[in-house]
C-alpha cells in the first residue's frame, strides 16, 4: 500500500495516495487551501483586489488566484468612484470608505477627470508584497478566458469560460461554431503559452451548466482539458441541474465514463471554487468552495504540478484527515476531521465497464468519520463524495450541506 502524510496549517494531519502515480517521501509535502476563481473591480467584481486578497488571507487560505475576465491586473486602470458604488448590492455598502480605512489615504489614489472622481486600481505587482509571505500565503496570477460558441440557433453565443492559473500573459478568448472547437482553441493557446514560457499552467473548465452552455458529452471529447468545476459557488450556475439536465457532479461522471470507456483517455480532475463577485452583501459571495492541494511547496509551479498529478481534493466545507488507495486490493479509504455535532455520509461512486451500466452509480454508502470501500473489479474508476449533516454556512443553493470530493482512482488499471 502506498500512502502519504502531510500537515495543513494549523496542524491538520492528512494522508493522500493516488495509486502508483506517487511515491512516498521521507519528508511529506503539505496541503494548501486555495481558491482559483474570484473576481474584482478589474472585471465584474465589486471590490478592490487588495480587499479581496485580504479577506481570503484573514480566512486562513494559503493561496488565492484572482481570475478576472480576459484581463490581468497590469497597467494603468482607473474607475469612476460612482461606478464602484453602483456595483454594490447593498445601498451604502461603503466600498471606498472600507478601502481607505484598511489601506490608508496614501495608498488609495484618486483623480478628477471630466468632472468625475476616479480611483486607480492597483496592479498585482503593486499589492502582492503587502500580503505574500514565503510558505504562508501566495497570490497566483490567473485569468478567466471568457469565450463563446455561436451557431444559427444561438447567434448571441453561449459561454465557454476557462480559468488559466499561473498565466504569464493575457490569453485571448475564442469564438467558434461549437463548444468543442471553442474549448479546444482556448486550451491549445494555454498549452502554447506554457510551452513558450516554460511556466507551469493549469486550465479548468468553469461552470458547464451556466446558461446550459456545455454538455458532458462535449467536455469528454476535449481530452486536452483535465480539470472541470464540480462545485461552483455562484448561485446562477445550475449546480444541481434540473428535471432533464444533469448537475455538475453528474456531468463529471458522464464525461469521465465516456473518456475511460470509449476514448481510452485520462479522466477529469474535479475542482471546487467560489466564483465570487460580491463582497459587500449580495448572492455571489466568497468562502463557498476551494481546493486542498498537496504540494512540495507553497509556490505556483509546485501547486500546478501537484494538481496536474491529481494530488488534491475539492471541498465546500468538509476537511479530510486521510485518503488512501491501495491499487493491489482496490481499497479506497477516507477519514475526516470531525466537526462537533456533525455526522458524515460517504458514498463510493463510479461506473462499471459494461456499456449498459448506470453512469455515476453509488457502489456503496457508509456513515462515519472513517470508512473503507472496496472498488468493484469491473469499475472503470471510483471516487468518494462526503456529505456532512450540517448546513453550509454560506449556501449557494437551497438545503446545501458541507461536502468534499476525492479524485477518481483505479482508472489506470482499466485503460
Amino acid at each position: 500500500m502506498k500512502f502519504f502524510t502531510a500537515l495543513h496549517s494549523p496542524a491538520l494531519g492528512l494522508l493522500f495516495g493516488l495509486g502508483s502515480a506517487l511515491t512516498c517521501q521521507a519528508e511529506d509535502p503539505t496541503y494548501y487551501r486555495g481558491n482559483t476563481h474570484t473576481h474584482s473591480l478589474w472585471s465584474d467584481g465589486n471590490d478592490f483586489p487588495e480587499m479581496i486578497v485580504d479577506w481570503y488571507q484573514q480566512q486562513g487560505y494559503d493561496f488565492i488566484a484572482l481570475s478576472d475576465h480576459n484581463i490581468l491586473a497590469e497597467g494603468d486602470k482607473w474607475m469612476a468612484v460612482e461606478a464602484v458604488k453602483s456595483r454594490q448590492k447593498v445601498p451604502g455598502a461603503g466600498a471606498m470608505e472600507k478601502y481607505r480605512a484598511r489601506f490608508g489615504e496614501t495608498w488609495v489614489k484618486t483623480r478628477e477627470k471630466d468632472g468625475k472622481t476616479e480611483v486607480r486600481l492597483s496592479t498585482l505587482e503593486e499589492y502582492r508584497g503587502r500580503f505574500e509571505k514565503p510558505g504562508e500565503f501566495l497570490i497566483v496570477p490567473a485569468e478567466e478566458i471568457s469565450s463563446t460558441w455561436r451557431t444559427a440557433s444561438a447567434p448571441k453565443g453561449l459561454p465557454v469560460h476557462i480559468n488559466v492559473v499561473n498565466v504569464k500573459e493575457v490569453i485571448k478568448p475564442a469564438i467558434r461554431p461549437t463548444a468543442v472547437e471553442t474549448m479546444r482553441a482556448v486550451l491549445l493557446s494555454v498549452l502554447e503559452q506554457e510551452r513558450v514560457t516554460g511556466q507551469p499552467m493549469l486550465a479548468h473548465l468553469n461552470h458547464p451548466n451556466f446558461q446550459w452552455a456545455i454538455t458532458a458529452e462535449e467536455i469528454a471529447q476535449v481530452v486536452e482539458e483535465r480539470f472541470v468545476e464540480i462545485y461552483n459557488g455562484h448561485p446562477g450556475v445550475h449546480h444541481l441541474g434540473d428535471a432533464t439536465r444533469p448537475g455538475q457532479e453528474k456531468i463529471w461522471d458522464i464525461a469521465n465514463t465516456i473518456r475511460l470507456r470509449d476514448l481510452h483517455a485520462a479522466p477529469l480532475w474535479g475542482v471546487a471554487t467560489d466564483d465570487s463577485h460580491n463582497y459587500h452583501g449580495g448572492e455571489v459571495s466568497p468562502g463557498r468552495g476551494w481546493v486542498m492541494v498537496r504540494a512540495a511547496a507553497l509556490e505556483a509551479g509546485a501547486l500546478v504540478t501537484a494538481m496536474k498529478a491529481g494530488d488534491f481534493y475539492a471541498s465546500s466545507g468538509v476537511t479530510l484527515r486521510e485518503i488512501r488507495f491501495d491499487p493491489s486490493t482496490r481499497r479506497l479509504s477516507v477519514s475526516l476531521v470531525v466537526e462537533p455535532g456533525a455526522t458524515y455520509r460517504c458514498e463510493l461512486i463510479g461506473t462499471r465497464r459494461a456499456a449498459d451500466s448506470p453512469v455515476g452509480e453509488v457502489f456503496a454508502s457508509k456513515t462515519g468519520a472513517s470508512v473503507d470501500f472496496d472498488l468493484p473489479e469491473d469499475a472503470l474508476y471510483g471516487r468518494i463524495t462526503i456529505t456532512a449533516s450540517v448546513p453550509h454556512g454560506n449556501p449557494s443553493f437551497e438545503g446545501q450541506k458541507k461536502q468534499a470530493w476525492t479524485q477518481p482512482v483505479g482508472w489506470e488499471q482499466t485503460r
